[in-house]
């Protein structure tokens, strides 16, 4: 029995921590409406191509709530890099917003889609 818990222990160890490690492109699905983050960018493209500003603030700081939200559940699966880049992007969009430029509004949202694709993979 004690040479089976000293094999089994660490293998079942090893298993739990590779399904963790890969468990991230699963755990950044949306749960429900409050976590859908590619909606959220493709609402806020939508908004800010209609230069809306204020509209646009609010759906920011909506997608921020979002990301607080889901990056708790990937941060043990995702690179910490994409979620630091993410972050970024987020940061300069709002800087973007603050002064109604939808130029690098739109890209900094481009690149923030192409950093959540990125996440988990």
């Amino acid at each position: 029995m004690r040479k089976f818990m000293v094999i089994a222990i660490p293998v079942v160890s090893l298993l739990i921590f590779i399904a963790i490690m890969l468990s991230g492109d699963l755990l950044k699905k949306p749960l429900g409406d409050d976590d859908n983050i590619p909606e959220a960018i493709d609402e806020l493209i939508e908004t800010i191509q209609m230069e809306k500003w204020d509209e646009a603030g609010i759906k920011v700081k909506e997608l921020s709530d979002k990301w607080k939200r889901i990056v708790n559940r990937v941060q043990f699966s995702s690179e910490r890099d994409e979620i630091n880049f993410f972050s970024m992007s987020l940061a300069r969009l709002e800087g973007a917003l603050l002064v109604r430029d939808k130029v690098n509004a739109v890209l900094e949202l481009k690149e923030a889609y192409e950093h959540w694709n990125q996440l988990a993979n």
